[in-house]
């Protein structure tokens, strides 16, 4: 259990997403998995154990050549695949966060693309956020099609399953990962009351444009 006493920033880092995952109501119960880049793998939430109650010890150390083989006292999450396979494809993919929370497992039910109904939705990275093609939870088909659906993006939903995101901290996956579930919420809303107006393809590249310097950026960074 070597690894599985390294990395204690990213180790810690991951825990603490864990539990403001189930403060913020977006898992609840076992019902969603997290991750953490570290070295040459990634640690990982253990399987069928509540997010609330993850410690630091409880963390599984994955390689990324892995297939199923961890370090750790637990198993690992049965959703490993696309983990793995995240940090296999991306190197900007320093997180992952999934989750079956409420409004986003609804649209995925209905296996619906969330359209540029508020420009937010390039927080995911595009001008849309995309629902991945179903298949069975925990297989190599999942991953597949997970892969697919997050390219050049930094988050997407799961037919009949829930969300997955990225980013290069647990901070910052779960932030996204929010973010899409609120839109959801947004979404779901909207389409109750008639067809939300879009906005264009110019409207959202100027946006996706804008938020490359959006937030707090490193004194003189605006003249790079």
């Amino acid at each position: 259990m070597k690894n599985s006493l390294m990395f204690p920033a990213e180790r810690e880092a991951l825990v603490a997403a864990c539990h403001e995952s189930v403060a913020e109501r977006l898992i609840r119960g076992s019902a969603g998995n997290l991750s953490v880049r570290a070295g040459e793998g990634f640690f990982i939430t253990p399987t069928g154990y509540g997010a609330g109650r993850v410690t630091v010890d409880d963390l599984v150390w994955m390689p990324l050549s892995t297939e199923g083989e961890g370090d750790g006292r637990l198993l690992p999450s049965s959703e490993w695949r696309f983990h793995r396979d995240l940090y296999r494809a991306r190197q900007d993919c320093g997180a992952v966060v999934h989750a079956h929370s409420p409004y986003a497992v609804t649209l995925a039910c209905l296996r619906r693309e969330i359209l540029p109904f508020h420009y937010m939705i390039a927080v995911a990275g595009g001008t849309t956020i995309r629902c991945a093609r179903y298949a069975t939870f925990g297989t190599q088909e999942l991953s597949d099609a997970v892969l697919e659906a997050m390219a050049d993006r930094r988050a997407c939903l799961m037919a009949n399953h829930g969300l997955v995101a990225i980013g290069p901290t647990p901070a910052r996956a779960l932030a996204i990962a929010l973010e899409v579930e609120d839109l959801c919420g947004q979404y779901w809303r909207a389409c109750q009351l008639g067809e939300p107006v879009l906005l264009t393809e110019a409207e959202m590249a100027e946006v996706i444009e804008k938020f490359r310097t959006y937030g707090q950026q490193p004194r003189g960074a605006e003249s790079e």
